[in-house]
């Protein structure tokens, strides 16, 4: 009983927040001028651009990784979104090396269904949009052509995997006009949300995502509460606006994805912390609580991107980002552009501590590409003001 009131009290402030967002302190702030934001993206990549000259340098943290695991491709994502706003050659050249030292393959084996290791496939797809060169698209549609062309919809049982793998689909789709892949990719989704771990891994009474198996209930949070990871819903977040993004509104399934996205927005809205932040525990802040810089990047990134294509009202995201872009670009952005606040990875709140403004995470890569993929947005909405 006391946890049916909880939600219900939720989904009433939820309500409120997305009323009175605009009067609350601190929310009359207004974002950069979109050279400011240029100029902030350009400092976190080129620190990294120089510090990993070699794009097909191997990873060594615990072990020896290849460079094209997803950690690096979110990287690469993240690059790809800033070269449509900042035509910069060298990001072109950049990807491009990292492509071809990796032979244009996914991570790790050549055939795989392992949505961590198909991930690169989403900026090999891109590169192949604009260099035409068919060995840079061959191996991953073979990857994906492989799942089509199987039974087995089991695959994502991580919800991480959406992003990682759910664009890749959606981009072949619309590469080659051919809605097998966009009905694939719906019975990849489905089965994660509605049949995964039990009853799937999304939460229609919260409209969030634990994520995996071992998080539904009766795992709970120190204080009670679900488990829902920041990060992980933010994985979601990013895959549904990379899929809306290009999936024709005629698809059977578009209107389901852009409610899953648009009610994922406003169950993040009043989690929102005070310093623009939101916590790795969304619903426990006193389990690992404190600003954290993936999380927040892809909402901000999710929200930006809605409120650039009209879908939520912008009186209640903007100050909301703005907010949030606030605090990336203040406080977690160095000025040698090395990012703070970046939780290392893991699974749940606890993986990847300490997060700190001078915590090194095992990767530095994807927090990078979060920012990338968020700032790209931010600088699109700055320039429409």
């Amino acid at each position: 009983m006391n946890k049916i009131r909880n939600r219900n009290l939720r989904k009433t402030l939820t309500t409120l927040c997305c009323l009175l967002v605009i009067g609350l302190p601190g929310y009359g702030q207004k974002l950069p001028k979109k050279d400011e934001i240029l100029q902030q993206l350009r400092l976190a990549n080129n620190y990294f651009m120089e510090k990993w000259p070699d794009a097909g340098k191997t990873i060594i943290t615990n072990k020896e990784r290849p460079a094209n695991i997803w950690t690096r491709a979110v990287y690469y994502e993240g690059l790809m979104a800033l070269y449509t706003i900042d035509a910069d050659k060298r990001y072109h050249n950049y990807a491009t090396q990292w492509g071809e030292k990796h032979q244009w393959a996914p991570a790790r084996d050549l055939f795989t269904r392992n949505a961590d290791n198909q991930c690169c496939g989403q900026t090999y797809i891109d590169l192949y949009r604009l260099d035409k060169h068919a060995i840079q698209i061959k191996a991953i549609k073979d990857n994906i052509d492989a799942m089509v062309n199987s039974d087995q919809v089991n695959d994502w049982d991580w919800i991480d995997a959406i992003q990682m793998a759910m664009p890749i689909f959606v981009k072949l789709g619309v590469t080659y006009n051919e809605p097998k892949y966009f009905d694939k990719m719906y019975a990849l989704y489905a089965y994660t949300k509605y049949k995964e771990g039990g009853n799937g891994l999304y939460n229609p009474e919260d409209k969030l995502w634990w994520r995996d198996k071992d998080f539904v209930p009766p795992y709970k949070e120190p204080n009670g509460e679900d488990c829902y990871w920041a990060r992980g819903n933010g994985w979601v977040i990013a895959a549904l606006v990379r899929v809306l993004d290009e999936l024709p509104k005629s698809d059977a399934h578009y209107q389901e994805y852009l409610t899953d996205l648009t009610n994922m927005l406003a169950a993040l809205a009043p989690l929102q912390r005070k310093d623009g932040f939101w916590n790795v525990s969304l619903h426990d802040p006193t389990h690992f609580g404190g600003k954290e810089a993936t999380g927040t990047a892809l909402f901000t990134y999710g929200m930006a991107w809605a409120i650039n294509k009209g879908l939520v009202d912008k009186k209640v995201y903007l100050p909301i980002v703005t907010k949030a872009w606030k605090a990336l670009s203040k406080e977690s952005l160095h000025k040698n552009g090395f990012l703070g606040y970046v939780q290392g990875t893991g699974k749940e709140p606890k993986d990847g501590q300490p997060v700190t403004y001078t915590s090194k995470p095992d990767f530095e890569d994807y927090g990078l590409g979060c920012f990338l993929l968020a700032g790209t947005e931010v600088y699109k909405l700055a320039n429409s003001l």
